[in-house]
């Protein structure tokens, strides 16, 4: 009886110990699994050039070097800005009933893949008219305007008008006919997206708008 009793205390303890261990081993694999970061989705490059070509386009050029001066080019833009653009015009934030109407039709990974797709093609060297206004518009956009607190345009746009990703978009070589609208819509509240851009604009001249607006269509 005494060996009876003593092989089942074994046959226990040997069952705990096992339960035990298998219970340690699962606590960390689930925490591990908890911790670990939710993966992000890559962009898919091929369903974007489909969507710009269906969508894009015909405004914005095969490539998203428009040709229509009062469309804006979009090849090389940041993808973060394009991004942020599309969701501020399907959420209403910025204005454009044109463009309200195509990016209400797409979801976040639309937008995403679109965005990736265009910021990977080159985009094509604009070119200053006016030689008074380029010298206007190169003195603003590198120096300001100190007597009238307008910070310089290459501080957050770079000297070169690359921006700086994610943060401030690309403008070098822009059509001038698009960035002298958008910059009296900030100034005067039609565009509304942009705090610091609707502060700086609100000091500028129409002239020193189109003076920029010239400069930065043949920055390079």
């Amino acid at each position: 009886m005494k060996l009876i009793v003593t092989s089942l205390l074994a046959a226990l303890l040997a069952v705990s110990a096992v339960s035990s261990f298998a219970a340690g081993e699962a606590a960390p694999a689930a925490h591990d699994a908890a911790a670990a970061p939710a993966k992000v989705a890559k962009p898919d490059l091929v369903k974007g050039g489909a969507s710009f070509a269906a969508v894009c386009a015909s405004c914005h050029g095969a490539d998203g070097n428009s040709g229509t001066p009062v469309n804006p080019k979009l090849a090389q833009q940041h993808p973060e800005y394009l991004v942020k653009q599309l969701q501020e015009f399907k959420s209403g934030k910025r204005k454009n009933p044109i463009m309200q109407g195509f990016a209400s039709a797409l979801s976040d990974d639309d937008m995403k893949n679109i965005a990736y797709w265009v910021t990977a093609n080159k985009a094509k060297a604009g070119f200053a008219k006016d030689k008074e206004l380029v010298t206007l518009g190169e003195r603003i956009y590198r120096g300001g305007v100190q007597d009238r607190q307008i910070a310089a345009c290459a501080g957050c746009h770079s000297p070169s008008g690359a921006g700086i990703p994610s943060q401030y978009p690309r403008l070098s070589g822009q059509h001038a006919d698009y960035t002298a609208v958008q910059l009296p819509a900030f100034r005067d509240g039609g565009r509304k997206n942009s705090q610091p851009m609707s502060q700086v604009a609100a000091k500028l001249s129409d002239r020193e708008i189109r003076a920029l607006a010239d400069y930065i269509a043949g920055l390079r």
